[in-house]
């Protein structure tokens, strides 16, 4: 019997899995489809979603789209740039907008207007947006069901024709009203809950016996959460004299990290994985390497190396198949659908990777789940919280937390961009704080760059410092009111062409000018590996400490190359939550936790200055790499 089900058209959204992942959660089959699928597709199908993309409607080289769709007599609902796209083809306009939206909008419904999508939900509602462009004019037949302040036609609906449109992003948990939203669609399509957890796991392990095909697994552990549960799929489905796992210390680990891993797994009874001291090659394969995606891609092809150099020593015979921990927002941010944009270069899906998965070498079996589900999945299992709630730590580890500079590549054209950073920052209004705060600030940007995500496409821009009152002893006022800091933080980022992070100066060594603090040529080496260490270790273990370590999804200290000297060096904290990697809200930690954190790293001889990033996802990424 074939299952009934919800189908969402993928137009290149960073998101776009996540609709599928947010129905399938509330009980609805639902499957990923191309926009310009054949309308077999849609057998036993009960409504259609248009996901959000990269493209512009009104650019030439846009997603291939069957408009055959749009006669079918099923309801679809679209969802940025699927509302976009639903106005253009029913003769409304869209065009860029006067003011961009990321992150945070308040989403007022018509009162006049009746929506079977906003069925039992309150007329004001906090909304996620991700968009530059915008519906300027309605469609024939379309009328608004809700606007925010800057989008006037943030939700609209055509009844007779069952077609619906929300400029905003429901599939995030930052729209709290979406899973009511994707409910009451569901309703309105007569769609039955079929699908359910025992399902799921069910599916993955029959999967992984059927790819396997009678043969053997290695499998690369980096300790992290998808790796280690995906060991336990293996060894479920497979059985332990079937797999091995494969721990690489590759010199990139937290401080004890290989050990407490391996520690962790004989815990729990798993007794078929080895550990490979590899530090010494990857060390040497980035060594000199500044540019974020090639350190990347070096780490990745040293994996392969590696795995051939051990495969060899222990034996192992070509039929052993290659397991990875993938998951589906990986491939998403490597750029892994047809209409997505490539925000960064996993180490999953570097060349090396791509030429086993076209020989049929790799087995993925969590490559279309989210972080959370995943998660559920390894309870379900029956493991640990130790293993299962452990935050991310992906196979490239603290190398992708450390940013390099050559000393050489800062050209004329990043001295004109970074000039024009700092105008468009002194331009933006900044009036949230207290008068005492608002006079003590200074604005500056930092000379370094990270990776960003906007409206589905990768930016790689400046971050705007804010340093309010010093105490003398070099510790910054940090403004105590979190959504005071988000909205500064909003404001910079949604208004800024050079500036996709704000951070807020908690510290800066007192005997360090601010004129004293440059870019230095710096790379990823075990010196500054073992800095970061330290510092990284000092956040952890009072995050433990307090208890705050399970109240974040994930905390990140990252390395700046902007110090006094080559031998120092400043730190961002980036405490971030999150639900499925795709979008996420900086950390609120407890001052005090925060103030003994400072000063433990405030001890170190070799710290300049401590940054807090107050940057929500989008448009940072979680990582500044």
């Amino acid at each position: 019997m074939k299952r009934s089900k919800i189908v969402v058209l993928d137009f290149g959204s960073q998101y776009a899995h996540l609709i599928a992942k947010r129905f399938r959660m509330l009980g609805y089959y639902s499957e990923i489809a191309l926009p310009s699928t054949d309308l077999d597709v849609f057998e036993n199908c009960k409504g259609i979603i248009f996901s959000g993309g990269p493209s512009s409607v009104y650019e030439e080289n846009i997603p291939d789209f069957n408009e055959k769709i749009l006669e079918l007599d099923l309801p679809i609902l679209g969802l940025c740039y699927g509302h976009q796209l639903i106005s253009k083809c029913y003769g409304g306009n869209v065009g860029k907008a006067e003011v961009g939206e990321f992150g945070f909008a308040e989403l007022n419904l018509n009162p006049s207007v009746k929506s079977p999508l906003f069925e039992g939900i309150e007329p004001k509602q906090q909304v996620w947006m991700s968009h530059q462009d915008g519906v300027l004019s309605l469609a024939p037949g379309f009328e608004v069901v809700g606007s925010t302040k800057d989008c006037p036609y943030a939700a609209l609906q055509n009844l007779s024709k069952k077609r619906f449109s929300l400029q905003c992003h429901c599939e995030v948990k930052d729209t709290p009203c979406g899973n009511q939203i994707f409910e009451n669609f569901a309703k309105y399509c007569n769609m039955e809950k079929n699908w359910d957890q025992d399902t799921v796991l069910q599916v993955i392990l029959d999967g992984i016996k059927k790819d396997a095909d009678g043969r053997n697994v290695l499998l690369f552990l980096s300790g992290g959460v998808d790796s280690t549960i995906t060991f336990a799929l293996l060894n479920k489905a497979l059985g332990q004299d079937r797999v091995l796992g494969l721990h690489i210390d590759n010199g990139f680990m937290r401080k004890n990290e290989s050990q407490n891993v391996a520690d962790a797994y004989r815990k729990f009874g798993f007794n078929n994985f080895i550990v490979e001291d590899a530090s010494s090659s990857f060390l040497k394969a980035i060594s000199g390497l500044t540019d974020p995606q090639k350190k990347r891609m070096a780490v990745g092809e040293n994996f392969i190396t590696v795995r051939n150099e051990v495969t060899a020593k222990q034996k192992l015979d070509d039929s052993w198949l290659l397991a990875q921990g993938t998951l589906y927002p990986d491939i998403i941010e490597s750029g892994g659908t047809k209409n997505s944009k490539t925000i960064k270069t996993h180490h999953n899906r570097v060349a090396g990777i791509q030429e086993l998965i076209a020989k049929g070498l790799i087995i993925e079996p969590i490559k279309d789940l989210y972080k959370d589900e995943v998660r559920a999945i390894g309870k379900k299992l029956g493991l640990s919280d130790e293993l299962v709630m452990r935050h991310p730590f992906p196979g490239p580890g603290l190398s992708i937390n450390v940013l390099c500079n050559d000393g050489k590549s800062w050209t004329d054209k990043d001295q004109e961009e970074l000039i024009a950073a700092q105008k468009e920052l002194d331009e933006v209004v900044i009036d949230q704080f207290c008068p005492e705060c608002t006079k003590s600030l200074k604005r500056s940007v930092l000379p370094v760059r990270s990776v960003g995500v906007q409206g589905d496409f990768r930016t790689y821009r400046f971050p705007a410092c804010l340093a309010f009152a010093d105490d003398g002893n070099g510790f910054y006022h940090m403004p105590k009111i979190r959504e005071k800091v988000e909205a500064a933080s909003s404001s910079i980022t949604n208004s800024a062409k050079y500036l996709n992070r704000t951070v807020i100066k908690l510290y800066q060594n007192p005997s360090v000018k601010d004129e004293d603090l440059k870019l230095q040529e710096g790379y990823c080496d075990k010196r500054r590996l073992d800095q970061l260490r330290e510092v990284d270790n000092i956040v952890l273990t009072e995050l433990h400490k307090s208890g705050w370590y399970n109240q974040i999804f994930q905390h990140l200290t990252i390395d700046l190359p902007y110090a006094s000297s080559p031998d120092h060096a400043s730190f961002v904290l980036r405490p971030v939550c999150s639900e499925d990697v795709m979008t996420a809200r900086f950390a609120w930690i407890d001052q005090e936790v925060m103030n003994n954190i400072l000063k433990q790293i405030a001890a170190l001889d070799f710290v300049d200055a401590v940054y807090f990033d107050a940057t929500n996802k989008p448009p940072a990424t979680f990582g500044w790499e």
